[in-house]
């Protein structure tokens, strides 16, 4: 059995923040990510939208990775895009749950989101591709995301041939990528505090709306 590193053992981190308390908190989850996200815009953290996306398989094989928040609202939840045949497309597909957690290390917080997921329609997957630089639109139809390369020079070879094939022309979206949306069921918001009684306020929807839970650190 590996012996613990004193190193690792040793790294501390001691929280001197506000807490966060119930009466604080905005009536809905989407109104206090908003008032989080930006006080993270704020604080100038790098790329405050990255957030791990965590999926599974129907055998319950977990796998994460960090995913950019392209969206959010109500009423389409969190959502992300990406390929529709890599891991997380397939396992979407089979098992349409997952997790997203958002680390904002200068403020000392996370959000934690669990939900079912739904990919997002056509139209919404044609605004969004029409948006994104030219270069990305042409690494969509380049890569086959997840899939095994024999090396880095095969991915570059495809990168020009795509290049070329569109070369002059307008690029529209691969039919294999797209959007996912997050419907969240829970969305915990974490403070770190002192000693390591961190305060975890939880929305946990409840019909139409949401009921706020203390939860232990």
């Amino acid at each position: 059995m590996a012996s613990e590193s004193p190193e690792l053992a040793s790294l501390r981190q001691n929280y001197v923040v506000p807490g966060l308390k119930e009466a604080d908190l905005a009536e809905s989850p989407y109104e206090q990510f908003q008032v989080w996200f930006s006080q993270a815009k704020a604080a100038q953290i790098k790329e405050p939208n990255a957030m791990t996306l965590a999926t599974a398989t129907p055998d319950g094989v977990p796998s994460a990775r960090i995913v950019l928040l392209k969206g959010l609202n109500p009423a389409s939840g969190f959502a992300f895009y990406t390929n529709y045949t890599s891991d997380k497309g397939r396992e979407l597909d089979v098992n349409p749950a997952a997790a997203l957690v958002f680390y904002w290390d200068v403020l000392y917080r996370q959000v934690r989101v669990t939900g079912r997921v739904q990919k997002l329609p056509d139209t919404t997957n044609d605004t969004y591709f029409a948006e994104r630089p030219r270069g990305s639109q042409l690494g969509a139809w380049a890569s086959a995301q997840s899939a095994v390369l024999p090396d880095r020079e095969t991915l570059a070879r495809s990168y020009e041939e795509v290049e070329e094939r569109f070369k002059k022309l307008d690029i529209p979206r691969p039919p294999h990528w797209g959007g996912y949306a997050v419907l969240p069921e829970r969305i915990e918001f974490w403070q770190g505090q002192a000693s390591r009684l961190h305060d975890r306020l939880c929305y946990v929807r409840e019909g139409d709306g949401w009921r706020v839970e203390r939860l232990a650190p």
